[in-house]
């Protein structure tokens, strides 16, 4: 198994019974449930949400990397839009990308090193006041 599957299928297996949830907290103090969808494989990586039409509001995909470091996504073949969340060890959002362009080849980066990004449909960040240095509460953030 790649060592990246291995880290996303143990972030899985560690929410229990059920759909995996990531809660955001924000310092405004509104509280948002996200059910979410883990690429747990190099190829689910790499496809990411890809292709797909339609993302529930409330839904999102967590990608989880190996390792904390600078992560760079793009829209090609992506016909939704997004906000991606670029989130550090400890939970903490460190960058989110509003509203991404469909099918675009720019290049979206972290701009910091982070363990993990999650992908929800665009204006939930807006929706819920979400920003940089609010908390994603998931059993794969340590606190520090």
């Amino acid at each position: 198994m790649q060592p990246r599957a291995a880290v996303a299928l143990l972030a899985l297996a560690a929410c229990g019974r059920g759909e995996p949830l990531a809660v955001i907290h924000t310092a405004g103090g509104a509280r948002a449930e996200v059910a979410l969808e883990i690429a747990a494989t190099p190829e689910a990586q790499a496809r990411g949400l890809m292709y797909r039409r339609t993302l529930a509001d409330g839904r999102g995909m967590l990608f989880v990397f190996p390792a904390e470091a600078p992560h760079e996504f793009w829209m090609k073949n992506t016909f939704i839009p997004l906000d991606m969340i670029f989130i550090a060890r400890d939970g903490r959002i460190v960058r989110i990308a509003e509203n991404t362009e469909v099918q675009s080849e720019r290049i979206i980066s972290s701009g910091a090193p982070v363990i993990a990004v999650l992908e929800v449909i665009a204006g939930t960040a807006r929706k819920y006041g979400i920003a940089p240095g609010d908390r994603v509460a998931h059993p794969i953030f340590k606190r520090r």
